[in-house]
């Protein structure tokens, strides 16, 4: 995926989840955060980040802040929308079909596949988080994670192949592990998960200041 005129500016602030305010040219502007998560390891005062001009004159910010460098790692994308959107490229290009947002039990799930007449349902998580070159997800407690595991494994016991992607929006990082210093019941429903027979898939990017793309270096599945 690309982004449309980015800039890049320098981090000041972020007074609440949903804005955050940056320099340009030695100008204070207040920019939209397209990630409601903590991120407090990636967004810290005077660090170089990535905007991109929103295009709606109608909206009270003009900038959404996308992606933040990070020493020793490189340019982090924390846009949580764009997980999605770079998986469905990829997935298109690999299955005869894939729907969006499928509705399954008491969810919506991020993608329904098929190939050569077999049912696939897959979860999409992004990662933004880094230490000494490993991924962890989640940043934050998520139930909603864990409930989307627990339909998953359902899934599986009725016939779906089924698996969880996380998009390393990163560079140079391979895998992701569970974060069970910040929620031990996700790393418990991840085991579950591998026990049942679900997938996990892990694929890298490639970050740009304009782009977000699958590493094809970096893709490979924990079973």
């Amino acid at each position: 995926m690309r982004y449309e005129k980015t800039r890049t500016a320098r981090f000041l602030k972020r007074p609440n989840r949903f804005i955050a305010e940056v320099e340009i040219d030695g100008k204070k502007e207040v920019v939209h955060v397209k990630n409601t998560g903590r991120c407090r390891e990636l967004l810290i005062p005077d660090a170089r980040v990535i905007l991109s001009e929103s295009g709606n004159p109608a909206r009270k910010t003009r900038y959404d802040l996308v992606a933040v460098e990070k020493e020793g790692l490189g340019l982090v994308n924390i846009d949580s929308q764009a997980p999605n959107q770079v998986m469905k490229e990829w997935l298109t290009d690999r299955y005869d079909v894939v729907r969006s947002e499928y509705k399954y039990v008491a969810s919506r799930i991020d993608f329904f596949m098929e190939r050569d007449g077999r049912k696939h349902l897959l979860e999409v998580k992004g990662c933004t988080l880094e230490q000494n070159g490993m991924g962890f997800f989640p940043d934050a407690p998520t139930e909603r994670g864990i409930k989307h595991i627990h339909e998953l494994i359902r899934g599986r016991k009725e016939g779906y192949w089924c698996g969880i992607a996380f998009v390393i929006q990163m560079p140079k990082v391979r895998e992701v592990r569970p974060n069970i210093i910040t929620h031990p019941a996700f790393g418990t429903a991840w085991q579950e998960a591998l026990d049942a027979g679900v997938r996990i898939w892990f694929l890298g990017c490639r970050v740009t200041e304009d782009s977000l793309m699958v590493d094809p270096n970096r893709v490979f599945t924990e079973e």
